[in-house]
């Protein structure tokens, strides 16, 4: 039986660290393409195993694009790619520097990235696509830059799905929708914000069902619910201060 590999982009997170531990524990065979390769060198020989690692200019098109085809070519290609790349900053000022930032990574980088796959997924003939998105998405918020750019992402896999089918191409495209982890970290609430390894095994189960689209960890399903389903007036609970008469 052929060896599964999966190629992952943006695996020095907690989440990618602990995506990458369960798949290699599983036997799967994992590239890595990650900005500073030397900060996983102790991560990387914990696992043993054969781990291919490949450092990756987000920021850089032809830079991210060579990276990238590189580790292909030395992984013999992939049967799954995962994005898991994003900027994500908030500030009440929304400086551009920030905005632009964002907009760099999580839609450039993030499409440039996808279309890449996309690609040699074609030219190899089967595979999957998937990317952890979140479902600040499905609507705007404060944080502006990165809610907008998570609906790009959503719209974008959900494009390359339907390229996918027309082309008749046994490629399946992965919307791994995460929920609000930021808040509920924030908030420290414990029935919201799930253990690091329940994530990741939620992650995979879903990946190997070949889901369109999944909630993770599910319950957030509920919350994107309702965040789409309301209208802006109660979506939008911050009330603006009324000017007072001089």
């Amino acid at each position: 039986m052929t060896q599964a590999t999966a190629i992952i982009v943006g695996a020095s997170s907690h989440l990618g660290r602990e995506l990458v531990t369960q798949l290699t524990q599983e036997g799967t065979r994992v590239g890595l393409l990650v900005p500073e390769p030397e900060l996983m060198t102790e991560f990387i020989q914990s696992l043993g195993g054969d781990i291919q690692v490949e450092a990756l200019p987000i920021t850089d098109p032809d830079g991210a694009m060579a990276a990238f085809e590189s580790l292909w070519q030395r992984m013999g290609g992939a049967h799954l790619v995962l994005v898991n790349t994003g900027l994500n900053s908030y500030h009440p000022d929304l400086p551009w520097q920030i905005e632009a930032d964002i907009i760099k990574v999580n839609v450039q980088g993030f499409a440039l990235i996808c279309n890449t796959a996309f690609r040699l997924l074609r030219q190899q003939g089967y595979g999957q696509l998937a990317a952890i998105n979140s479902i600040a998405g499905q609507r705007g918020g404060p944080a502006v830059a990165y809610h907008a750019s998570k609906a790009f992402a959503q719209n974008y896999l959900e494009g390359l799905s339907m390229h996918a089918q027309r082309l008749k191409l046994p490629i399946t495209i992965t919307d791994l929708q995460l929920g609000l982890l930021d808040k509920a970290a924030m908030q420290q609430s414990r029935f919201w914000l799930q253990p690091l390894p329940k994530v990741a095994a939620q992650i995979l189960r879903a990946l190997k069902k070949g889901k369109r689209r999944a909630y993770i960890t599910r319950r957030w399903a509920l919350v994107a619910w309702l965040i789409r389903i309301l209208p802006e007036y109660i979506y939008n609970t911050r009330h603006w201060k009324k000017k007072g008469k001089h």
